[in-house]
């Protein structure tokens, strides 16, 4: 029986891996990974390590996540050494909590390696601090992709009048209804947003806009996307590092 580490891999950069993930990796029998792993971290594993694909893209699941969580299990039946290894922070909207509560209750060691999160780095990418003196004392992290089971969101909008930092992960194809809702708690429509989309990566693309216009502006966003909401976004033009 051997042992899981749930291990972030960052938003994208492959830089931006941690050395202690590095190294996990470089050890592993075998990887399970999702689609917003870089794949080039792949190649630093060892000759004879296995790989196994669980991504999903745009809402298709490869594997629904119970299936997901059993593989993990399977493989650390088989295998001394699993890395799970997941875009971003596991415990950032990725359901590494849920992979940790399955394998806790079969009796299987895990460790969890955490990972540089999209919600801050991919804004820092594009010239947008999350927080900053005399704009923003606090930011929110919020899931902009709810469950269309659910028949109440459970997302605080009412909270959403302050003025902190708000950044939405996986909320493109529920940007209008971000929009709409944050000015319905009165946020004014020409407050600042932006999309950002493929974050930290060489195909990162920024728009910049105004909760009034920003749908129509980000019409061709792509997946991976955040939404960053907040005065913030206006410090953009100074500080777009990346893109110089």
């Amino acid at each position: 029986m051997g042992k899981v580490y749930l291990t972030g891999a960052g938003p994208g950069d492959i830089e931006l891996l941690t050395i202690k993930a590095l190294l996990v990796i470089k050890d592993a029998d075998v990887i399970i990974y999702d689609r917003l792993a870089n794949p080039d971290i792949l190649e630093h594993s060892k000759d004879g390590c296995e790989f196994v694909y669980v991504g999903k893209e745009d809402g298709r699941h490869i594997m629904p996540q119970d299936d997901i969580n059993e593989v993990i299990y399977q493989n650390a039946l088989k295998y001394e050494k699993v890395v799970r290894l997941k875009g971003g922070d596991p415990f950032v909207f990725g359901r590494g909590g849920e992979e940790a509560q399955y394998l806790y209750e079969r009796n299987i060691k895990f460790d969890v390696i955490p990972g540089i999160t999209s919600a801050i780095s991919a804004p820092a990418y594009a010239g947008i601090p999350v927080t900053h003196r005399g704009i923003a004392v606090s930011f929110r992290v919020v899931t902009g992709h709810e469950s269309p089971n659910k028949k109440e969101s459970q997302i605080p909008w009412e909270n959403f009048k302050t003025n902190d930092t708000i950044i939405f992960l996986m909320g493109l194809h529920n940007l209008a209804k971000i929009s709409k809702k944050l000015q319905e708690v009165g946020k004014p429509a020409d407050y600042p947003c932006a999309v950002i989309s493929k974050g930290t990566t060489n195909e990162q693309s920024v728009v910049v806009g105004t909760l009034g216009d920003i749908v129509a502006k980000a019409k061709d966003a792509q997946t991976p996307a955040l939404i960053i909401v907040g005065e913030v976004v206006k410090l953009r033009e100074q500080l777009k590092w990346f893109e110089s």
